[in-house]
């Protein structure tokens, strides 16, 4: 490791200053990188990755430590080094060039421009030899052939630069909604699922929230008990298994197998706050104490371990410590009997373990194969007596495990991964009805407001102080969401505003009308070889999907017609890749879900409206809109001209496509009159 640290040593990503002391020539992505390629006529390698990314670090330690190698790399290239989570935009444009070469795509993500930003070659990770062969290889083609780089550069560049909605054929405008597209999406969806494991029939394993999300509504919605019952058992499946953190809450990225046994255990703060709210909608639907359980403990491990001292939280903890994946979360046999004599028995059949280790190197990992009612039959135990010694030897376990070293932690602070959070907390709020977790949202929420905004502008990054990054089209979306949420469970006025400003700002700096999407990045912020639009929903939600809902719940609260105009516009153009490929397209399968059965508008107004509304937070009820005062008010819209009875008391206006059924004043009459799927 060189003594003398590179140009990354004034970044505040951590992962860029794992890099500073490389010797390595690293640039950070910026005008000095970019005019010195030109100045200099060299061509670049922009290597792009995250701090949790166990990849990224055996490559690091492989080359990017190694003298050899950083000689090639400064004598040859320009090197640039990306954290993609503050520079999705730039991540995204060069993971598309290397999936248009053909090549798989992943992180580390290495990719070689021309002096003009415009990319020739790439490939994720590469073993040392194969690395430094590579250098010089296109070394000598750059000093020999430049000319024919530079056309294939070209080629890629157009490729790359060619709008998403083009290259699908997607035209917006508007649609006939027909309830048999959606009952067609949901047979493909259903058989895509592994009946035996949960989750999708594939290897490895991701939660996919927003599939899960989609199937809960679709089955209440159409009140078919088997939908449900698929959505929980894969709930449970993810629960019980190894990607589930059983002793501290949270859950790791993905396991490397079909049965969520073994994760990569990195934990990112976007997948706890999407699981967290999909799993206080379990628990709504439910009332099974399971999901209650993973709900109160991730929020325990969210609270502990991810909180920053002024109310924001960090974006993620890596697989690795002292250099080995999972060596914090593991344990052998021996160390468990020793600590735990007496609960061996019943633990170890609770969580398959293993004398010899359930896993490699002959350790075990927590992985829960029979529920807590068999085993405690087994051992002669009520469930209740059983679950209280689990959260004893848990407790006990936890305090012996916070004695090893940690695993590395990236303590950024992004505002989109923030908002999906608030938005997981205020779930958990509405399904606990416990109002300190809805305080940990408002905290955050005033954050974001405090350290991440500027006269309405958001940024991406916080740290140290400092805001850097302008937002994306995923931070001001997820935001967005966030404060139409708390706006519904708050009742405050202030947050209902926000999302609209928010909305404005979207409208009126990543709109792009030609074809009726939003753009991920600014176009006006800075100058990129391509500016690009995202439309898949992944591990994330597509950025767009997620503010077509946003517009379309903005437009009920508001009785703004230009909103929903926009939103439907975006479904018309996305309607045959739903049905094409629904699995990942299904936040906006949930948003066809939502114009098909109308959306219920409920405004309940008058002494009283707050314990009615709160019946209301209480259910999970898909597909409606919420909004409460105890007295007249002008404050949204939807509040506006609907008055309580006679003595002042609340009633509940159940209205859709903004005609209202007959006020009623309690919950069980109100419920009555939501649409359903027929």
């Amino acid at each position: 490791m060189s003594q003398n640290p590179n140009r990354l040593i004034d970044s505040q990503s951590p992962y860029l200053l794992q890099h500073a002391h490389n010797p390595v020539d690293w640039h950070p992505w910026g005008p000095e990188a970019l005019k010195r390629a030109e100045a200099e006529n060299k061509p670049m390698i922009v290597s792009i990755g995250y701090s949790a990314c166990h990849w990224c670090h055996v490559m690091e330690r492989e080359s990017f430590e190694d003298q050899v190698t950083a000689d090639l790399m400064n004598e040859n290239f320009i090197c640039i080094k990306i954290d993609r989570e503050e520079r999705p935009d730039i991540d995204n444009i060069y993971m598309d060039a290397v999936q248009a070469m053909g090549l798989q795509g992943g992180w580390p993500l290495n990719v070689f421009l021309m002096p003009n930003q415009k990319p020739f070659y790439g490939g994720t990770y590469f073993p040392n030899n194969q690395w430094k062969n590579l250098l010089t290889n296109i070394a000598d083609a750059f000093a020999k052939h430049e000319d024919q780089l530079a056309e294939s550069a070209e080629s890629f560049g157009n490729s790359i630069a060619r709008n998403e909605t083009d290259k699908y054929g997607i035209k917006s405008g508007e649609i006939e909604l027909d309830p048999d597209d959606l009952a067609e999406a949901i047979s493909k969806l259903s058989s895509q699922i592994d009946s035996e494991w949960g989750g999708m029939n594939r290897i490895p394993k991701f939660p996919m929230p927003t599939i899960w999300d989609f199937v809960l509504d679709y089955a209440l919605l159409s009140k078919s008990q088997n939908l449900t019952e698929k959505v929980s058992f894969t709930l449970r499946k993810i629960g019980m298994g190894g990607i589930y953190d059983q002793l501290r809450g949270g859950f790791s990225r993905y396991s490397v197998d079909g049965e969520w046994f073994a994760p990569h255990f990195e934990k990112m703060l976007y997948d706890n706050g999407q699981l967290l709210e999909l799993y206080a909608k379990a628990y709504q639907v439910t009332q099974d104490e399971f999901y209650l359980e993973k709900v109160t403990e991730t929020i325990a491990w969210l609270r502990s371990e991810m909180l920053q001292e002024e109310g924001g939280f960090h974006a993620a903890q890596d697989a690795d410590s002292e250099g080995v994946e999972g060596k914090f979360y593991t344990w052998t046999y021996e160390e468990l009997e020793q600590l735990i004599p007496e609960d061996i028995s019943w633990f170890s059949e609770l969580y398959s373990i293993k004398s010899n280790g359930n896993w490699e190197d002959g350790v075990n990992i927590l992985f829960q194969t029979k529920s807590y009612s068999e085993v405690a039959k087994a051992y002669q135990l009520t469930e209740e007596v059983f679950i209280s010694k689990l959260n004893k030897v848990k407790q006990q376990l936890l305090s012996i495990r916070n004695q090893r070293i940690a695993p590395g932690k990236d303590d950024k602070i992004l505002s989109g991964w923030n908002a999906l959070m608030i938005a997981g907390l205020v779930q958990a709020y509405f399904a606990t009805e416990d109002k300190t977790i809805l305080d940990l949202a408002v905290s955050n929420r005033k954050f974001i407001e405090s350290r991440m905004m500027e006269s309405r502008k958001l940024f991406r990054s916080y740290k140290n102080g400092k805001a850097y990054t302008p937002a994306f089209l995923e931070d001001y979306a997820s935001l967005i969401k966030a404060d139409l949420m708390l706006f519904e469970a708050t009742a405050e006025a202030s947050y209902l505003n926000s999302a609209k400003d928010l909305t404005e700002i979207c409208l009126h700096e990543f709109y792009d009308e030609s074809d009726g999407f939003f753009f991920f990045n600014n176009p006006t912020s800075e100058k990129l070889i391509a500016n690009k639009k995202e439309l898949f929903d992944n591990v994330i939600p597509a950025s767009n999907s997620i503010m077509a809902r946003n517009l379309h719940k903005l437009s009920l609260f508001t009785y703004d017609e230009k909103y929903e105009e926009v939103a439907k516009k975006m479904l018309g153009g996305m309607k045959d890749l739903i049905l094409r490929d629904p699995g990942f397209l299904c936040n906006w399968a949930n948003l066809y879900l939502e114009s098909l059965v109308p959306t219920a508008e409920i405004a309940i107004v008058g002494k009283g409206a707050n314990e009615l509304a709160r019946k209301f937070k209480a259910s999970y009820l898909p597909n409606l809109v919420l909004a409460y005062s105890e007295e007249l008010t002008e404050t949204a819209p939807i509040l506006q001209g609907k008055t309580p009875d006679s003595k002042g008391n609340a009633l509940i206006y159940v209205c859709f496509d903004h005609a209202c059924q007959k006020p009623v004043s309690t919950f069980e009459e109100a419920i009555s009159q939501l649409p359903y799927l027929a």
